[in-house]
């Protein structure tokens, strides 16, 4: 991260991040589900969430 070129962006995703990589990131997104239709019993439709 440190080294790379000014004009690059880099995202990251996953869960726990670790401190050394915080401390050099400029945004840090949690996202979480208030409400969703898995909850009303919905499966994965093939294609889109599988």
């Amino acid at each position: 991260m440190r080294s790379k070129p000014d004009n690059m962006e880099l995202v990251l995703t996953g869960r726990n991040v670790p401190d050394e990589i915080a401390d050099l990131a400029d945004l840090i997104t949690e996202m979480k589900p208030i409400k969703h239709y898995y909850d009303k019993g919905v499966t994965a439709r093939k294609g889109i969430e599988l």
